[in-house]
């Protein structure tokens, strides 16, 4: 099934699950913090959440590929370290260290990333909520910090696309402030983001496991 059948589904699913008679009164009940992937039953999110979860990981894979040959003393993480250099200098001393091949091949990565934060803030923006399921049901907690996580990824996503922007134009010539700079205030916030919502998932899934192990020990 194609990325865009799937997408359009999804907003099915979102869009299916919030009708009501009258519109009005539905939208004053609404939570004004209250995530759309809310809205989606538990089967259709956990569905949604494997494809999703399965376009992260090839897109990661992609991009780690292509961008092999960018690691070098000077950029000892590769694009990571492009995006966290924060000075025209560093940026620029990175930008040397590449060969023309290797540019290129940032270039790639960076027009590839326009299409991940799209993919890897859905994901796991519907990991918080599952999450936030699970913790809710087994009554642990930090229960109420998994919609908080799903709109935050939403930011990460936004900052994500501010910070390719700004690579991008240093790409084609601009290595001057303040575009280091924006990119590397930007790169901190996503993957401060990005790190919360990962351990606050492995979190839930640890608890999970442990609720599993305990009922199969009780029976």
């Amino acid at each position: 099934m194609c990325w865009a059948s799937q997408f359009s589904c999804l907003w099915s699913g979102i869009s299916g699950s919030t009708k009501s008679t009258n519109p009005i009164l539905a939208f004053s009940k609404r939570d004004p913090l209250s995530h759309p992937f809310e809205h989606l039953k538990p089967a259709i999110q956990k569905k949604y959440f494997i494809f999703l979860l399965i376009m992260t990981i090839l897109i990661m894979v992609i991009m780690n590929v292509i961008g092999l040959p960018l690691i070098n003393p000077n950029a000892q993480s590769g694009i990571v370290s492009f995006e966290l250099a924060f000075s025209p200098a560093r940026t620029q001393g990175i930008i040397s260290s590449w060969s023309p091949d290797s540019q290129l091949r940032a270039a790639f990565i960076q027009g590839l990333d326009f299409l991940f934060p799209l993919v890897y803030s859905a994901t796991l923006g519907l990991g918080c909520l599952m999450t936030a399921n699970i913790l809710s049901t087994r009554g642990k907690p930090l229960t109420g910090l998994g919609v908080p996580l799903a709109w935050g990824l939403v930011l990460a996503a936004i900052c994500d696309y501010i910070e390719n922007i700004a690579l991008v134009a240093i790409l084609f010539g601009k290595v001057q402030s303040p575009f280091p700079e924006i990119a590397g205030v930007c790169a901190v916030i996503k993957f401060t983001i990005l790190i919360i919502a990962i351990c606050y998932i492995l979190y839930g899934l640890v608890i999970r496991m442990l609720s599993r192990t305990a009922r199969r020990a009780a029976t």
